[in-house]
């Protein structure tokens, strides 16, 4: 606890190679980008191996030539959404806690080299989009309407991780019409088990925020949720395992399949039932810990296969 009453809580690693090894003048631009928070770049690219996995598995060699193209879009895309989130939301970035030593509340950066750098990365993204056949490149597009609305949604709504999960999981419908030339049930209900894994996670997310958040005004699942957080966190818990069971089943996985589907439900009730919604630290640890569910289910996916052979 600081002499100001506030708990001090920081999620900045100021271990990370890139605040270690990149020059000074490139290391805001990297803290824009996240790249010293790669969960973030983890949590949106396992929807993309999901469904490549699920389109592809078992062809082994193919599928780790897409998994590479995919993860350099991912870091590249997730750098410029963070990026343009930081300029939508700078002023209100400076009125909390946790984010206002972040680059442009800082005065580290000024916000016309933010555009620039938003739309370099953008660029990357687009030269990878021409990688991709023209009905999967049409989905991938479609994604970015939600991309840029999502930074005003805290403002409009008490669900704008709706509009996350909506984002953030559309890789699982752009990997699968990547390797296939089409989109299926089972790819459909693949996305729809991440968007409710998006609120479950993202919610812990934001309760490192409340305090803050309910002072200058911000809304959010975490402040909606208050009053019963567990009791939310499990209904989506339930909703992304049905989701992606059904996933399993449309696209007639083996049992391996279901039974690492059981791992990822223990995962699920183990954050849900130490999460400390009051403490920071506790739900960033939580959240973090999502990247096992990740590597959870890309595993079932790729048992499930070779339990068919």
């Amino acid at each position: 606890m600081t002499a100001d009453g506030t708990t001090g809580f920081t999620d900045i690693d100021r271990q990370h190679w890139s605040l270690r090894y990149l020059p000074p003048w490139a290391r805001p631009y990297g803290r824009l980008s996240r790249w010293d928070r790669p969960i973030g770049t983890w949590l949106l690219l396992f929807p993309c191996w999901w469904s490549l996995t699920l389109g592809l598995a078992p062809e082994w060699g193919r599928l780790a030539g897409w998994m590479a193209l995919f993860a350099l879009g991912a870091l590249a895309m997730r750098g410029a959404g963070c990026t343009w989130n930081d300029i939508v939301d700078r002023k209100i970035d400076a009125q909390v806690e946790r984010t206002r030593t972040r680059p442009l509340p800082a005065g580290e950066v000024k916000l016309r080299n933010a555009l620039i750098w938003t739309a370099l990365q953008s660029l990357v993204g687009v030269a990878i989009l021409f990688k991709l056949n023209k009905f999967a490149g049409g989905v991938a597009l479609a994604s970015l309407i939600l991309v840029a609305i999502y930074p005003t949604m805290k403002r409009l709504t008490s669900w704008p991780q709706v509009v996350l999960g909506l984002a953030f999981n559309w890789g699982a419908l752009v990997g699968f019409a990547a390797v296939t030339g089409e989109l299926s049930w089972a790819a459909v209900a693949l996305y729809a088990g991440g968007v409710a894994w998006t609120m479950v996670y993202d919610t812990i997310y934001a309760m490192q925020d409340q305090r803050d958040d309910a002072v200058i005004g911000v809304r959010s699942t975490a402040r909606r949720f208050a009053a019963a957080p567990r009791r939310w966190l499990a209904l989506f818990a339930v909703l992304a395992l049905a989701a992606w069971a059904l996933a399993g089943h449309l696209a007639a996985l083996g049992p391996l399949y279901f039974a690492i589907l059981a791992a990822v439900a223990l995962h699920f009730a183990w954050q849900i039932a130490f999460l400390r919604q009051n403490d920071p630290a506790n739900c960033h640890f939580k959240f973090k810990a999502n990247a096992l569910i990740g590597w959870l289910l890309l595993a079932a996916i790729a048992a499930g296969h070779l339990t068919l052979r």
